[in-house]
C-alpha cells in the first residue's frame, strides 16, 4: 500500500520516500534481540522526521504497545492513530497540565518532586486513577529525580503513588564507555527499591549492551528509522528513508570558476554541473556544503557517486556531474542525496552532526511517499 501527501510530484523538488514496513522489521528485529524484555517505540519528533502518524500507526498495527513521546502535542497525535496503546510522555508534567493527561489517557514521565507531588494531588483531588512513570537520573544530569530522592519516594511505598515505569536514560550507550557499566549499575540499584514496577533503561544502543541494560522493556528511537545503533560496525537496521532531488538546470563553468555563495568552491576543471531544487530549508543541512577546503556530501546520479560544489543554500545544492555521459543527466531528472549507498550516517558524518539531526530536519517540501 502507497500513500503520499505534499505537492505533485511533478511539481516537487524533492522526493522523500519513507518506507513504513522497513520500520516495522527494524521494531520487530529490535524486539527479538531484547527479549524477554517487551519493545516500545519512540515517536516522538514528528516520528523522527518521518510522520508520527503514520510510524505509529504501522507500529501500532505491528502490535506495539507502548510508545513514547516528548510532549502533549505529539501524545495527542500518536493516542489518535493508537487509541489502545500505553502513551508515556517524556518531557514530564507541565505546571496545570495533569486534566489533559486524564483526558486522553497519558502518562507523564514524572523528573522532580514538584511534578511528583502536582500529579498525586490531580489524583488525589480528581479520583482518576492513571499511571505515571518514574525517571531516575543515573548519569546523563539532565531530567530525573536523584537516587536519594527516589529512595525516599520508594520508602511511601503504602500510598498508592501511582508508578507503573521505574526509568532511566543512557549518556553513552553507543561508545564503548565506563558510564555505561555504572549507568547499568545504579539503575540495578534503584529497580530493588521499587520491586513489582516495570523498568527501563535501554534506547537503541542500550539494547546491544547486552541483558543487563534491558530490564523489562526497551524504548528505541534512531534505529527504527533505519540509522545505525552500532558505530563503527555494520549497520543491523533496514533503510527507511530515501531522499531525491530534481534538477532544474544543467550548466558548466569554466576551470577557476567558483561556484555558490561565498565563492568557497573553485573548480579545478571545466565542470559540468547539476543544480539540484532541495536546499537547507528542506533539511539538507547547510554543514554539508563542499569547499576548497574540504568535501561535502555526495549525491548518487545515474548510478554514480558524484560530489556537491559550494554551498548548500536555501533551496539550491550544485553537484559536480563532469564525469558522467552527457545524456545521462538532464533538467527534471532526480539524484538521491540520501538512500542506496548513502546512509543517514554518512550524510551525518558529511555534515560534522549525527543521524538523529539528518531525520529529524526532513522538511515539508518535498511529496512524501509512504509505503507499507
Amino acid at each position: 500500500m502507497t500513500e503520499a501527501t505534499g505537492p505533485a510530484e511533478s511539481e516537487a523538488g524533492g522526493i522523500l520516500t519513507i518506507d513504513l514496513a522497513a520500520i516495522v522489521a527494524n521494531w520487530r528485529a529490535l524486539g527479538s534481540r531484547a527479549a524477554p524484555a517487551k519493545c516500545a517505540a519512540v515517536v516522538k519528533a514528528d516520528g523522527y522526521g518521518c510522520g508520527i502518524e503514520q510510524v505509529a500507526g504501522a507500529l501500532a498495527q505491528a502490535g506495539c504497545e507502548t510508545f513514547f513521546v516528548a510532549n502533549l502535542t505529539e501524545a495527542r497525535r500518536a493516542r489518535a492513530v493508537a487509541p489502545q496503546a500505553v502513551m508515556y510522555v517524556l518531557n514530564g508534567l507541565l505546571p496545570g497540565t495533569a486534566p489533559a493527561y486524564a483526558d486522553a489517557n497519558l502518562r507523564p514521565v514524572l523528573g522532580n518532586i514538584a511534578e511528583f507531588d502536582e500529579w498525586r494531588g490531580f489524583r488525589t483531588a480528581s479520583g482518576w486513577r492513571g499511571e505515571a512513570a518514574l525517571h531516575v537520573d543515573t548519569g546523563m544530569n539532565r531530567l530525573g529525580f536523584a537516587q536519594d530522592e527516589a529512595a525516599a519516594l520508594a520508602s511511601r511505598r503504602d500510598n498508592d503513588l501511582g508508578i507503573a515505569l521505574v526509568m532511566s536514560h543512557f549518556a553513552c550507550s553507543e561508545e564503548e564507555h565506563p558510564l555505561n557499566t555504572i549507568q547499568m549499575e545504579r539503575f540495578r540499584a534503584v529497580r530493588a527499591l521499587f520491586p513489582g514496577i516495570a523498568g527501563s533503561l535501554a534506547n537503541s544502543s542500550g539494547i546491544f549492551l547486552g541483558p543487563d541494560a534491558r530490564h523489562d522493556l526497551v524504548r528505541p528511537g534512531v534505529a527504527l528509522y533505519g540509522a545505525n545503533p552500532t558505530p563503527g560496525k555494520p549497520n543491523p537496521m533496514q533503510t527507511v528513508v530515501t531522499l531525491q532531488g530534481r534538477i532544474v538546470q544543467v550548466r558548466s563553468v569554466e576551470q577557476g570558476a567558483t561556484v555558490g555563495y561565498s565563492a568557497t568552491w573553485t573548480a579545478k576543471r571545466a565542470t559540468r554541473l547539476a543544480i539540484v531544487s532541495v536546499g537547507y530549508a528542506d533539511g539538507f543541512l547547510r554543514a554539508a556544503s563542499a569547499s576548497d577546503a574540504r568535501p561535502g556530501a555526495d549525491a548518487i546520479v545515474a548510478g554514480q557517486r558524484c560530489p556537491l560544489a559550494g554551498r548548500v543554500s536555501m533551496d539550491l545544492i550544485a553537484i559536480d556531474v563532469t564525469d558522467l555521459a552527457d545524456d545521462a543527466v538532464g533538467r527534471g531528472g532526480l539524484v538521491t542525496l540520501l538512500g542506496g549507498e548513502i546512509g543517514v550516517d554518512e550524510l551525518a558524518a558529511r555534515a560534522s552532526t549525527i543521524g538523529y539531526e539528518v531525520l529529524t530536519s526532513l522538511g515539508r517540501r518535498y511529496r512524501r511517499i509512504y509505503r507499507s
